[in-house]
């Protein structure tokens, strides 16, 4: 790989070296960071051939080791909510962290979104990350080893999740990548339009903890079963939305678990470029970033709430606690793999 594609990114407080790596193929690059697994940049070409970042981001460490949004990082041991930061696994109780009101968040108060990963492969349109979870790291069980393989090709981004554990323990990776597909700092998302692959999606409590009940999306503003804006119903006084400040919900996507299947398809009007997202999870998390503060991002441009937006696949928010949803449990000696696919048209 050229040093043009492999550079340094600053050091963290610890001292550790940090890196920034680009991909390419054909009209679409991207940046991926050591530190988090991070997604800083996606470039792809809009309805005229024109060049749009279409995720947020950061242009130093310094601002990613210190934000509270997750900004493109790939985030766990447990992505999402687990309730009061608590769960029980082959009868014994563990404590997490509160990071998030009452509840545990992301992995914790240094989640994988705060560890600097090895660079384990490395060609002009792949990377594959790796990282080393310790027993008893952030309070869970198990020794964990991840690894995280980023694909650009012409079409989109791959992202493959791998990891096995010596103890069983809650697991579930996603990537916290925000999208605006206006360009990343083109501003509020509402006109964008969305279709979910969802015809259920998991209400929550004020507290964004599932109440453990899978509901049907009809009837409802929570339904995107045909292409609907962003913002057309996002500040309904509909409960779901009201106590979330908008959308932040797990969606059940339709289909069988473990096989590539459409979760979510967005489009913007303003350069007609079209997301379509394809995973083998159970769940696609609709976030269209209601808690963003106001914030200076890459090129100083300004973030803000509802600038962007995220589709988090994943299993569902506090599995561990809920005996109906799918488990999130990976058992020693078995694998966890799962993939997400993003991929990109335009006109």
């Amino acid at each position: 790989m050229s040093e043009q594609g492999r550079r340094p990114f600053g050091v963290t407080v610890g001292g550790e070296q940090v890196e920034r790596l680009e991909l390419r193929s054909g009209a679409l690059s991207c940046a991926v960071l050591t530190f988090g697994a991070t997604l800083q940049g996606l470039v792809v070409p809009d309805q005229d051939g024109k060049p749009v970042d279409v995720v947020l981001g950061y242009d130093t460490l310094e601002e990613y080791a210190t934000q509270d949004a997750y900004l493109g990082a790939v985030v766990g041991r447990f992505a999402n909510r687990i309730a009061k930061g608590r769960f029980s696994l082959n009868g014994k109780e563990y404590a997490l962290a509160v990071n998030n009101g009452p509840n545990h968040l992301h992995g914790g108060i240094k989640g994988y979104s705060y560890r600097v990963w090895t660079v384990e492969e490395l060609t002009a349109d792949k990377a594959v990350l790796a990282l080393d979870s310790p027993d008893g790291e952030e309070g869970y069980p198990g020794h964990v080893t991840l690894r995280v393989t980023y694909t650009l090709t012409g079409e989109g981004l791959t992202i493959r999740y791998e990891a096995e554990s010596d103890a069983d323990t809650p697991l579930n990776l996603t990537n916290h990548a925000y999208f605006n597909l206006s360009g990343h700092g083109a501003g509020d998302v509402g006109d964008q339009v969305a279709k979910l692959f969802a015809h259920r999606y998991i209400p929550t409590d004020t507290t964004s903890i599932p109440l453990g009940q899978l509901v049907d999306v009809a009837g409802t503003p929570m339904d995107f079963t045909a292409p609907t804006p962003l913002g057309e119903r996002v500040d309904d006084s509909f409960d779901q939305l009201v106590w979330a400040k908008g959308y932040d919900h797990c969606y059940v996507v339709d289909g069988e678990v473990g096989r590539l299947r459409p979760a979510a398809e967005v489009a913007s009007p303003q350069t007609g470029i079209k997301l379509t997202v394809k995973t083998t999870l159970p769940g696609v998390q609709l976030y269209t970033a209601n808690y963003l503060s106001d914030r200076t991002g890459k090129g100083g441009v300004r973030y803000a709430p509802r600038y962007a937006f995220c589709l988090e696949t994943q299993f569902f928010p506090d599995s561990p606690n809920q005996s109906a949803f799918p488990s999130a449990i990976l058992k020693a000696g078995e694998k966890f793999d799962h993939t997400t696919r993003f991929l990109f048209s335009a006109g």
